[in-house]
This record gives C-alpha cells, structure tokens and sequence, in this order.
C-alpha cells in the first residue's frame, strides 16, 4: 500500500488575551480537557498534517509546552507577538524551510475543528493556492452611524465569515504577511493579507460546527456540542 505524504504543516495560533473572555479561554475547560487541547488533537489525527508550532503568549512557553507535550506532531511552542500577524509569522519562521508546501493555521478559539474539515480546506488550498473554512453569511447586515443608529442596509450576497484553518503556501503566505505589515495596511486574518497580496483564496463551507469561543456563552454552546451524540467524532 502506498503511503501518501503529508500536505500541509500546522500552526495553532493561541496567543490572544481574551478580552472579551474576561477570563483566559484557550485553557478554560471544555468538555474535560483545555480548550487548546481540542485543536491540538485534532491537528494530531489528520492525516495530511505534518509538522506543527504551536504560538502562545511569551510568558507561557512553559506552560503550553507542557500542554502539548502529548501531540507529537507539536514539538514546537513559540511566543507570538502584539498582534496575530506578528504570531503568526513568528510561527512560520520556526517551520523554516523544510517540510510540506501548504500550511494550515488555526485559531486555538476554535476548538471544534475536525480532521476532516482540515483536510478538506487543505485539499483545496492545494488546488487553488489558498482556501479557508468559511460560512455564508446568513444574518441581516446594517451599518450604523456612531454606535446606535442605523443607516445602510448591506447586501448579504456572495458575503462569506471567514473561519479557521486557513490554508497557504508557507513563503507566500509569509511575504504577504510581511509585506501588508510592512505598508501598514489593515489585515484581521491571513486570508486579507493573501487577497491583498493577490490571492484569490477557495472558501470551503463545511456544515459542521466551528464557531470561535469569544463569550462565555459560547463555551455552553461548544459543551453541548462536544456532549452531544449526533457530533462527528
């Protein structure tokens, strides 16, 4: 039987400050376990992973090297930067040169990521050059003038809440980081600096659940889930 290579290498991104949280979320438990661990594992069972970083706030190398101690795939912990730009890229510079093409980074806040949702998003960044996880946008959008007044209706249409993994080749993903950085252009995601960079990135709706943990609720939300019979495993 022939083995087939790997496609992709990982970085779990889990360096945020939970602002929002009120409380650090990417150790809060869920389900038993630390969120974190959720996407560890499963980077750890998908098949067209290779290789993975894990980038976490500088203080806590220590602590999240523990953490991942028991995923082999996640023999590298790095601290990350001010920003998800700077963590990401100082997570691609410890990958270095060797190793699969593609690259798959995931934000630790979603920890119902599935290996088959890895694989998918990866099978078609190695199509199309670049994909991401994304789902169309299905709420009413309207702009508000100030914080409490609206004033424009926005069309939905072809509208699409990019997700995690987001899936590129490492060099350029690397230079499009760098160089959005670098000319001081406003990128919330690395899909925004790809587009910029000329990238016209596949989105990959995948029917599952994967929604970011921001607010407390939203752990209830994923324990449910996770509690749940009808979940894939």
């Amino acid at each position: 039987m022939e083995i087939q290579p790997v496609r992709a290498s990982g970085l779990i991104v889990a360096a945020g400050a939970s602002r929002r949280m009120g409380f650090d979320k990417i150790t809060a438990p869920l389900a038993g376990r630390p969120l974190v661990a959720w996407s560890l594992a499963a980077f750890e069972a998908c098949d067209d992973i290779g290789p993975c970083v894990l980038v976490c706030a500088e203080s806590r190398v220590a602590e999240f090297t523990a953490l991942a101690a028991p995923y082999k795939k996640f023999q590298t912990v790095v601290p990350g930067g001010s920003e998800r730009a700077q963590s990401v890229l100082n997570g691609l510079r410890a990958l270095g040169p060797q190793g699969p093409a593609l690259v798959a980074v995931h934000d630790a806040a979603r920890p119902l990521v599935t290996p088959a949702m890895i694989s998918r998003v990866v099978a078609a960044a190695a199509e199309w050059g670049a994909a991401v996880a994304a789902e169309p946008v299905s709420d009413s959008l309207h702009r508000a003038a100030g914080a409490d007044h609206l004033v424009e209706t926005v069309s939905r249409n072809n509208l699409w809440a990019m997700q995690t993994p987001q899936v590129a080749g490492l060099s350029a993903l690397r230079e499009a980081l760098e160089t959005a950085r670098s000319s001081g252009r406003d990128i919330t995601d690395e899909i925004s600096a790809l587009i910029q960079a000329g990238f016209r990135p596949r989105v990959v709706p995948h029917g599952g659940f994967n929604f970011k943990i921001t607010f407390p609720r939203d752990l209830l939300l994923a324990e449910a889930v996770v509690n749940s019979p009808d979940t894939p495993r």
